[in-house]
């Protein structure tokens, strides 16, 4: 993230809990920068993680089960047509879209794959090496406008423009005493986000924050 671009953005406050400030804060510091051209929309993310560790391959697996590092885009701002989009450390992603939330009957389309998508991972440390510290691993996407052409009438915004957008992060806690990364039985997931959704579901876009598109191509 040394490019004189991304040196010009701000970052967004750390990223905190799902629920809000009625829960502990983020063991981990995340977070994000966002960028916009007549192309693409760039997202970068920095995520503090002292063992960085992914294990997941294959497109379109379920990529929180791994730590990762999630979009959330509803441009319409009407809770409808909204996308996902999950990373992990060894750069796999899942791209999905949904008509509606789960709590109205949504389903996850899945065979939505971003076209002209662009992703980029740097770990800062050694991936999936258990027996050091890292400082954690950094992530830059740029969205293509024309990528939601196929499933809703969304268009590059004009300054002044605002999205409903949410970032998330899911941070399993493990063990590494055996030599290997193992996720903590009977423990769930941190979630951590840059807009608190107030409960533990991030399929809520009415509770996402708002971003605005402001000239020359910057966001807040």
């Amino acid at each position: 993230l040394n490019d004189a671009a991304w040196k010009g953005a701000p970052w967004t406050s750390w990223f905190v809990d799902i629920e809000g400030a009625a829960k502990p804060g983020p063991r981990f510091r995340t977070r994000v920068k966002m960028l916009w051209d007549d192309h693409y929309l760039y997202i970068a993310a920095e995520l503090e993680e002292p063992h960085v560790w992914a294990t997941l391959t294959r497109h379109d697996s379920v990529i929180f089960r791994d730590n990762d590092f999630e979009v959330f885009l509803n441009p319409s701002g009407d809770s409808r047509n909204y996308f996902e989009f999950e990373i992990n450390a060894l750069n796999t992603s899942w791209d999905l879209f949904l008509a509606k939330p789960y709590k109205e009957g949504g389903k996850a389309d899945d065979s939505w794959d971003i076209p002209g998508l662009r992703t980029a991972v740097a770990v800062q440390g050694t991936l999936n090496d258990p027996r050091d510290r890292d400082h954690g691993w950094t992530v830059e996407i740029a969205i293509p406008w024309t990528a939601y052409a196929s499933r809703a009438p969304v268009r590059r915004p004009a300054p002044g423009e605002t999205w409903r957008m949410n970032f998330s992060r899911v941070e399993w806690r493990i063990d590494t005493t055996s030599g290997q990364y193992r996720k903590l039985p009977d423990t769930k997931e941190d979630n951590w986000v840059w807009s608190p959704q107030g409960l533990i579901d991030m399929h809520v876009p009415d509770r996402w924050g708002y971003v605005t598109f402001t000239g020359p191509h910057t966001v807040h």
